[in-house]
């Protein structure tokens, strides 16, 4: 009799499974026409074998044509993308700290990051534009010519771009990593005080491994989508070099139908980039106890 429930549980989460597979099987499906089928297409194209015009003929010239310019928009799209996303992660987590403190300037941050999240990116590129060009509301405010202001907007560091990604994403990380730890950090956060572990301590034993796994997934997030924006770097940014999406776009819409095949392979390029980050990232999570 003792042994019925021992074999039943095994039977029960394979059911589990199962029924949870077909529920989001139509989402998968879906999902996967959608972006398979556009990015499959997309491929082709690069190399040569769905063309707009001409015969169809496998070719790689398309990433060949100028690597300087594919190479080049690969530094610049991971440079933005990795730096808003390092001062994403670190202001997040800290106003994730400060909201689950539960005290009012908890509250004051949680409805900033509220407000923050529902802010386009387009508006904020606009608005980031504003504050930080020569001759802008800052440079104003503080009396600096517009000769002697930094070059915040367009110049070689990207700085208003990554201003811009790092201002949005911190708000996304810091309430997403909020939701984690609103139900579980005061219970063991007050078990590890009562063990006698100091500030630092629980900071480092409880709060980073409770956050590290979800801080992981919305870092990705926010590098991915930083990586093939569009709007914030062509508004923000230097006409060259140029990132991955602003080049994509230009060779799409240039006179020449010729150079649809070179705006392919950059979008192929862009979306391999995004893979290998999502790749990693479940590697990294298969290492941890979420996993498990």
């Amino acid at each position: 009799m003792t042994l019925t429930p021992l074999v039943a549980r095994p039977a029960q989460s394979a059911r589990h499974r199962r029924a949870g597979a077909l529920m989001v099987l139509p989402a998968v499906a879906a999902t996967a026409l959608v972006v398979g089928g556009g990015l499959g297409a997309t491929v082709l194209q690069s190399l040569g074998l769905l063309p707009v015009v001409g015969e169809a003929e496998l070719s790689f010239a398309a990433y060949t044509r100028d690597p300087d310019a594919l190479w080049a928009a690969v530094g610049v799209s991971f440079w933005v993308a990795g730096a808003s996303t390092l001062i994403a992660a670190v202001v997040g987590m800290a106003a994730a700290v400060v909201i689950v403190s539960g005290r009012w300037g908890g509250r004051v941050v949680a409805a900033l990051g509220a407000a923050t999240v529902t802010v386009p990116h387009l508006i904020g590129a606009a608005a980031i534009g504003l504050l930080l060009a020569d001759g802008g509301m800052l440079s104003r405010m503080l009396g600096v010519p517009p000769e002697a202001w930094p070059a915040f907007v367009g110049g070689p560091l990207w700085a208003a771009a990554i201003a811009e990604f790092a201002w949005k994403e911190s708000a996304f990380i810091a309430l997403v990593v909020t939701g984690t730890l609103a139900t579980r950090i005061a219970r063991y956060d007050e078990s590890a005080a009562l063990l006698g572990a100091g500030r630092w301590q629980r900071f480092r034993r409880v709060f980073l491994p409770l956050t590290a796994p979800t801080l992981l997934i919305c870092s990705a997030i926010s590098f991915v989508y930083a990586l093939a924006s569009y709007e914030v770097s062509w508004l923000l940014g230097r006409t060259y070099p140029e990132p991955l999406p602003v080049l994509a776009v230009r060779l799409f819409q240039g006179v020449s139908l010729d150079s649809r095949p070179d705006a392919a392979a950059v979008a192929v390029v862009t979306s391999a980039i995004a893979l290998a980050v999502v790749a990693g990232t479940f590697a990294i999570l298969r290492r941890t106890a979420v996993w498990r």
